[in-house]
């Protein structure tokens, strides 16, 4: 350890004034706050990283961060804490947090874990702020709907008009058997040009 002392001219006498008699600076440390703080949010979750620099392995290794974060148009005071229980330089947030179209800020600190005996410091600064915003549900559109509808609407009913079609020449066949040979073929053919033209407009 270390002592540390005053030494000065107070009025007229040099005096020296022990401040601490035993000072040890691993039980005193600040450390720089985090950088290059990102995000990326979707419709699930929002997931914040940043970095620390120019720090010892052994002091990041202990580390604990606290992530701060609100609505972009709140203030800090209002903020939602939240103190992280992994040393790793990320968090994610669940979407269920946010709400749709809103964007948010949020910042980050860190110090030694409080479970370390070794070290002890006090929180950084804040690091710079990140904005995100949390991505819609992507939502089926009107038309694939009502087309996808209208073919499963569509194909069976056609067979079904198929099979009566077929039914109705073959009963009527038994009283005049040359004209459903004509006709038949012509109504089939006629509404098969039907069912593919209207199955391209679906597409």
């Amino acid at each position: 350890g270390y002592r540390v002392s005053l030494q000065g001219n107070f009025f007229g006498h040099n005096d020296t004034y022990m401040i601490f008699p035993e000072y040890n600076p691993r039980k005193h440390i600040k450390l720089d706050p985090p950088m290059n703080i990102q995000s990326n949010a979707t419709a699930s979750k929002c997931q914040i990283w940043w970095s620390v620099w120019n720090m010892p392995w052994y002091l990041a290794e202990i580390l604990q961060y606290e992530l701060q974060y609100k609505e972009y148009s709140m203030s800090w005071e209002v903020a939602l804490n939240k103190t992280l229980p992994s040393s790793l330089p990320q968090v994610e947030i669940e979407a269920t947090e946010l709400r749709s179209g809103i964007a948010y800020a949020a910042r980050v600190r860190c110090k030694v874990s409080e479970n370390e005996n070794s070290y002890h410091s006090q929180w950084s600064e804040w690091s710079q702020t990140t904005v995100f915003e949390r991505a819609d549900v992507p939502k089926v559109s009107e038309k694939i709907l009502n087309t996808k509808t209208m073919q499963y609407i569509f194909i069976p009913l056609s067979f079904g008009t198929l099979l009566y079609l077929f039914w109705s020449c073959k009963l009527s066949s038994r009283g005049q058997k040359a004209l459903p040979t004509l006709t038949f073929p012509r109504q089939l053919l006629s509404f098969s040009h039907s069912i593919v033209c209207t199955m391209g407009i679906l597409r």
